[in-house]
């Protein structure tokens, strides 16, 4: 399936480029634009300075944390970079590899293991440029379960496949030894499915609050399980807790449930030093950089104050732009 997918990203994006004088919104062939003109020069600066970048899907929280990067990088008017709606943080590794225009993405720390076949090299095409936010998981169950265990044999929704959910919930779930009947539909439905009680439980892995528990309403007995942090998951997670401050319909006041985190990573393509792609990323990287304190003020989400901008992801370079920025920031340190 992985591969199907390449192979149309790649189909998809050849088509396009095959025919650049034909506008296909309109069908019809632009004049083009005089040597020289301003239209024209207009045309080339955009395009110079111009950066896609694969985040996530509309209900999901690297969409928001995309676009609010976004909001401060294209604050200047010469950057101008473009969150991209996808099918969630795994299928953006193959979006970056593959995907004309691509050039940064949000990922799951533990998503490259699932292309190191396809791309044995691939740590050295991508490099990170921070941290975000660690992505928790959610494991919510009907009144009758009261435990990972019994979820054995039972139907669980991980979201639509290249999710964070669909990918990495199946194997948490296979290190913890708990084999269930794993489903793909969008939360929405499955949701409902769960108050039918159709399924089981359904898993979400994102960065907390979750909206569909915050702001829908959700009968006695529901819950979220508690997941405990151990040997078999300490090479990519880190552990986590859902409290009364984020859930207080969920979870009582005095109450505190155990879970595991996945870290979420901006990275981008390694691109080389000299090339147009190298020197798009590197401008993003000191615009990004140089404002990042605009982030921890209010009308952003309150989570940015807590990213560290030197954390090193485990198992990737840093761009070097950015590395040099923390090597000066660590000197700069008293």
């Amino acid at each position: 399936m992985l591969r199907t997918l390449i192979l149309s990203l790649v189909v998809a994006t050849a088509t396009v480029s095959a025919s650049p004088a034909q506008d296909s919104r309109r069908g019809v062939k632009p004049t083009p634009d005089p040597a020289g003109s301003a239209e024209a020069a207009i045309r080339a600066r955009t395009n110079a300075w111009s950066i896609g970048f694969a985040a996530g899907l509309l209900e999901g929280a690297p969409i928001r944390f995309a676009t609010e990067l976004a909001r401060i990088v294209n604050d200047g008017g010469e950057m101008h970079v473009l969150p991209i709606v996808t099918r969630g943080p795994t299928e953006n590794v193959n979006d970056l590899l593959y995907l004309r225009g691509v050039d940064l993405a949000i990922i799951n720390g533990d998503s490259l293991d699932e292309y190191r076949s396809q791309a044995p090299q691939i740590g050295q095409r991508i490099v990170q440029i921070m941290n975000l936010f660690p992505s928790e998981l959610h494991v919510f169950v009907r009144p009758d379960i009261s435990s990972l265990a019994e979820l054995a044999g039972k139907k669980v929704n991980f979201n639509t496949q290249g999710t964070a959910a669909a990918y990495s919930g199946p194997l948490i779930f296979s290190r913890l030894g708990i084999d269930v009947e794993k489903m793909f539909v969008p939360h929405p439905v499955a949701l409902e499915q769960l108050r039918r009680g159709e399924i089981a439980a359904v898993v979400f892995i994102t960065a907390k609050p979750v909206d569909a528990f915050t702001k829908g309403t959700w009968a006695k007995g529901y819950r979220f399980l508690p997941v405990e942090f151990g040997p078999r998951l300490a090479d990519y997670y880190l552990p986590a807790r859902l409290d009364h401050s984020d859930y207080p319909a969920l979870i009582d006041p005095d109450q505190s449930i155990s879970t595991i985190s996945i870290p979420t990573v901006l990275v981008s393509y390694n691109w080389r030093p000299g090339t147009s792609g190298y020197d798009r990323v590197a401008r993003f990287v000191a615009d990004l950089f140089s404002r990042f304190d605009r982030l921890r003020s209010p009308g952003f989400d309150p989570k940015w104050k807590d990213v560290d901008l030197i954390a090193k992801a485990p198992g990737l370079d840093r761009f070097r732009p950015a590395q040099e920025w923390v090597d000066r920031k660590v000197v700069a340190r008293p």
